[in-house]
């Protein structure tokens, strides 16, 4: 169901869709050619605390206007950075960004890195909207503050939250079901009150787990 849904997905959105659709907000990719873009010097893969890779599914409506996109994402966690490449369907990366307890940058081809002092406001900056990047350091391992302020953690038998910035996360497969403390594979996030935008919802899928 899992290879459908992002076969589905990823079917109209070949190589001009997705310039069309959002990764242009996060910059001018234009005919998605890119040069090479480089991670933080901050976090290596070999001294992440979590490093994964995977895949994303994002639809939006906006003035009644639907769209979506697909792609493929690396992320590299330590206790004071995180770095995440978005990597088009033909495997180009079109942007990195970078997390710092100081600021959050945009790198893309061809222009000057965009920075904002946290990463919400970057993604406001960038799209007009936000995704919710800074809160999937702790949901990609399974936690989150539930909207009365408790601690959450995702299990089999758990898998459902809204949090308190009004986010509904739906763990719906795991990577390691039968162990003592499961790790997610598939999350599907939807925004309740999608403030700008009529609707926004996404779905993750990671395809290596965390280290």
């Amino acid at each position: 169901m899992t290879e459908n849904f992002f076969r589905r997905a990823s079917a109209p959105l070949a190589k001009a869709a997705l310039c069309a659709a959002l990764l242009p907000a996060l910059g001018s990719l234009a005919g998605c050619a890119t040069s090479e873009l480089r991670p933080s010097d901050c976090v290596a893969p070999g001294q992440a605390d979590v490093s994964l890779m995977g895949r994303f599914a994002v639809h939006y409506s906006r003035d009644g206007k639907s769209d979506s996109l697909s792609g493929r994402f690396s992320w590299l966690q330590s206790a004071q950075c995180t770095d995440v490449s978005l990597i088009s369907p033909t495997g180009q990366t079109v942007a990195i960004i970078n997390v710092t307890p100081q600021a959050a940058t945009l790198q893309q081809s061809g222009k000057a890195p965009r920075s904002a002092p946290d990463l919400d406001g970057l993604m406001q900056q960038s799209l007009g909207w936000s995704l919710p990047v800074s809160g999937l350091r702790d949901w990609l391992q399974g936690h989150a503050i539930a909207a009365d302020g408790s601690a959450f953690v995702a299990s089999p038998a758990r898998d459902s939250i809204v949090t308190r910035d009004g986010w509904k996360l739906d763990y719906l497969g795991w990577l390691d079901e039968q162990a003592a403390t499961p790790r997610p594979k598939r999350i599907d996030v939807t925004r309740l009150g999608a403030g700008q935008l009529d609707d926004l919802s996404f779905r993750i899928v990671i395809d290596s787990p965390a280290e």
